[in-house]
């Protein structure tokens, strides 16, 4: 009896939204598919009823919201939005005696209209910027965990997802089915001494005196990490380590780090532990063990190694450091009203949890500040608007060290944060080092200029 309490009233909605619960389908026997909408009434997707009574799911910017919209088919099912919010899409709450109405004449009812955190512009221009790049942006609002917007590089036409589906399906090189804002799983590169950077500022109370002389590499136990371009950065503290991405210096501190404590700061950041959010993602993972070798350490302190993260994690650690060390949880959903436009539902911002203390996000501020305004993202300085961040570059062959995906994550308006920004692109070659940045200085000018 207990347990059937809890089932109904704990976990009902998780039950009747899942994808796999076929009895969501007998809802749309009597119910048309209501629509999505961004934040500002643009429709994302909506439901046409054809004249001869057979129904079309329609997503007027095709390819633009795709995994994040997803798409509804008979035969192929859902996903994205269409998924997560199907219980909703396939509701009613129309004035009840018009629902009487219908129901004597045999009239559909109208569903619920989803009305989302995302805006369409910003979407837009992300998508635009990230261009035939493969890749993912996520853009969220610093205080609210909003998500204004999420794209993913290669895409596809919802449209036409049912005709495409064997061709999409069977394209392993370009995986356009794959929401890599999600799932996507990436070497985070240089953009994972965030991360060891707060390691080493807990495990070290005098962290302000940290001192390293930089000549281009350094060699431990037959492992030599040089920095990147042959770039000699000379006497560096920790804040210029950070603001000059030093290889060599995030190994020397990679190395002074008890591993457990390491692993337990990873972890604080959500490392190896499920995230917030209804959409579907891959865990980000870190490896590193008391057993773990000089060389696993090494690259792992600057971000390289067996450390994996999604673009959607990352910026979640971002929006934490710009809310004080809060993560507010993230979520797409604004609220729902039915057709008419009346409310059903309105969700607030709430906190999921505070990964490090204000203390601790204020000095990772002013570290990403220095990131900006002298170090490897300084083609963002200078706009209308400040940033902090940090850039990544992560090779991705063993074979071709030129090889290399390209990062930025940052936020907005430092003093008073605004937006959050992660961009990553999968490049081919050495060139896609700065890729990201100049990408994100694309979508965050388009907000606001």
């Amino acid at each position: 009896m207990i347990y059937i309490v809890y089932f109904t009233i704990v976990r009902a909605d998780t039950f009747v939204n899942s994808p796999y619960n076929k009895r969501q389908d007998l809802f749309a026997e009597s119910v048309v598919r209501g629509n999505i909408v961004d934040r500002n009434g643009n429709i994302l997707a909506e439901t046409e009823v054809n004249d001869d009574g057979t129904e079309t799911r329609n997503y007027p910017y095709g390819s633009v919201f795709a995994h994040v919209v997803g798409y509804s088919d008979t035969e192929l099912g859902r996903t994205g939005l269409e998924s997560a919010e199907n219980f909703d899409l396939l509701t009613s709450n129309a004035f009840f005696v018009e629902k009487i109405q219908n129901e004597f004449s045999g009239k559909k009812n109208t569903g619920d209209t989803v009305v989302t955190t995302l805006d369409a512009d910003l979407q837009q221009a992300a998508y635009d910027a990230l261009g035939d790049n493969k890749g993912a942006a996520i853009v969220m609002e610093a205080d609210t965990g909003k998500i204004l917007a999420m794209v993913s590089k290669p895409s596809y036409d919802p449209n036409e997802i049912y005709s495409a589906w064997e061709s999409l399906n069977s394209d392993d090189e370009n995986s356009p089915l794959l929401n890599r804002a999600t799932n996507g799983s990436y070497a985070p590169g240089s953009s994972f001494k965030i991360v060891t950077t707060l390691a080493y500022m807990r495990q070290n109370s005098d962290y302000a005196d940290y001192s390293y002389d930089c000549d281009g590499e350094i060699t431990v136990d037959n492992t030599t990490i040089h920095c990147a371009g042959g770039s000699v950065h000379g006497h560096e503290d920790l804040g210029t380590s950070l603001a000059n991405s030093c290889n060599t210096s995030f190994s020397n501190i990679g190395l002074s780090l008890d591993i457990s404590e390491y692993r337990e700061t990873a972890e604080d950041l959500l490392f190896n532990q499920s995230l917030p959010g209804v959409l579907g993602y891959t865990k980000s993972s870190f490896t590193l063990s008391e057993d773990s070798s000089t060389a696993e350490i090494m690259m792992t302190a600057m971000g390289q190694g067996n450390t994996m993260a999604s673009p959607y994690h990352m910026a979640l650690i971002t929006q934490a450091v710009a809310n004080g060390g809060t993560l507010m949880e993230p979520y797409l959903v604004d609220s729902v009203t039915n057709y008419s436009g009346a409310e059903v539902r309105k969700n607030v911002p709430k906190s999921y949890r505070r990964l490090m203390t204000s203390e601790e996000a204020a000095q990772l501020t002013e570290y990403m500040t220095k990131v900006v305004e002298e170090g490897t993202a300084s083609v963002l300085s200078g706009r209308s608007y400040t940033v902090a961040g940090k850039t990544g570059t992560a090779e991705y062959s063993m074979s071709d060290k030129d090889k290399t995906h390209s990062w930025f994550v940052g936020f907005t308006n430092v003093d008073n944060p605004e937006l959050v920004i992660t961009v990553v692109t999968e490049g081919s070659d050495g060139s896609a080092g700065g890729k990201a940045v100049s990408l994100a200085g694309q979508i965050l000018d388009s907000y606001y200029n």
